[in-house]
């Protein structure tokens, strides 16, 4: 019997050394450990013997059992390590590749979205921090001490969201409320909080009745203030201009200041650039207001205007997002077109740094 035993263990070994992939090694292992397998039935035949026969060769079918199983592993273990190895000899990765994306490709971010982050990169760098303020305003903040007076067009209702509050539909002397009509109450807070030197930008929605191609009731507006005993017009001039090389990534721009009016600066001036910056050349794109802070408007947030001068400016998120990336209507940014944010969208991973480029 145990000459019987060792030729099964023989024949088994052979066919396990023999086994050429992974299948047919399972195959074998089935036939000798299954629940029908030879040596499955040489233990189940263990009752009929007497005892002392049965103890003896029980031990030795088991002895038998432990040296296949352990033949079975490592013979599992050879093979598995012969695919892979086949199999990275064949498959080979090309690291210099994109990434793919997947799922990450159908999140994009909004171009308004990646033009503010862009410009908040740039004012950064420039020692800006971003200050913000509510959606509605009082009429006192939002015209009142930004120096516009009672008669101005801009404070007609034609022009202006008034909301029907308490105090202005009964006609009380309480200033009404409004959708700010720009962020300019945003300067006017942090100058009656704080105090100079200030220099912040300060984003976020403005609403005005009129819709055009170029016009909707709600959009968005940045503004900058600088408040301190000594800048004056040349900082702003060189301010701007940095700001659009980098803005368009160009390494020289155009510009020209027009003279212009607004109550709430003097002097005041709209600025042009050259549109060779967008690969327009001979044209010129007007992107900005700008100027010195009335001195009235300094006095209004409770500062000396014999001491400390500043200046600002302002501008339209959605307009230089357009001219920038060459987006024909403004309307379609606020449409939910996922069609039209595939196309205009950034991916998540295009974060612009100035550094790296502007936009991605």
């Amino acid at each position: 019997m145990s000459n019987d035993l060792n030729a099964l263990e023989a024949k088994l070994t052979g066919e396990i050394a023999a086994a050429a992939d992974l299948g047919v090694l399972d195959a074998v292992r089935v036939a000798a450990l299954g629940k029908k397998g030879t040596i499955s039935e040489l233990l189940s035949g263990l009752g009929k013997m007497a005892p002392d026969e049965r103890k003896s060769f029980g031990a030795a079918i088991n002895t038998l059992k432990s040296r296949v199983a352990e033949t079975l592993d490592a013979r599992k273990s050879a093979l598995e390590t012969a695919a892979l190895s086949a199999k990275l000899a064949t498959e080979r990765a090309d690291v210099t590749l994109p990434v793919r994306l997947g799922g990450m490709a159908d999140g994009r971010i909004h171009p308004v979205s990646q033009v503010f982050d862009e410009i908040a990169e740039i004012f950064a760098d420039m020692g800006f921090r971003i200050a913000e303020g509510p959606d509605i305003e009082s009429d006192d903040l939002n015209f009142t001490k930004l120096n516009i007076p009672p008669e101005h067009p801009a404070r007609q209702m034609h022009d202006t969201f008034y909301l029907n509050t308490p105090n202005s539909a009964h006609g009380t002397s309480a200033s009404p409320f409004v959708l700010r009509t720009h962020t300019s109450p945003v300067q006017i807070r942090t100058m009656m909080s704080q105090k100079p030197p200030i220099r912040i930008i300060a984003p976020g929605r403005v609403y005005r009745m009129d819709s055009d191609a170029t016009h909707t009731p709600m959009f968005h507006q940045i503004e900058g203030l600088v408040i301190d005993e000594s800048t004056h017009f040349g900082h702003m001039k060189w301010c701007l201009e940095e700001f659009c090389k980098a803005f368009f990534e160009v390494e020289q721009v155009k510009m020209r200041f027009r003279a212009s009016h607004f109550p709430f600066t003097e002097p005041s001036a709209e600025v042009d650039v050259g549109a060779e910056a967008i690969g327009k050349p001979g044209q010129w794109l007007e992107i900005l207001g700008c100027g010195m802070v009335h001195p009235k408007v300094i006095a209004n947030c409770g500062l000396d205007p014999d001491k400390y001068q500043g200046w600002a400016f302002g501008m339209g998120l959605d307009r230089i997002t357009m001219l920038k990336y060459g987006i024909p209507d403004l309307r379609d940014m606020f449409s939910a077109d996922l069609r039209w944010l595939r196309h205009y969208g950034f991916s998540a991973f295009d974060v612009p740094t100035l550094a790296g480029g502007m936009s991605g």
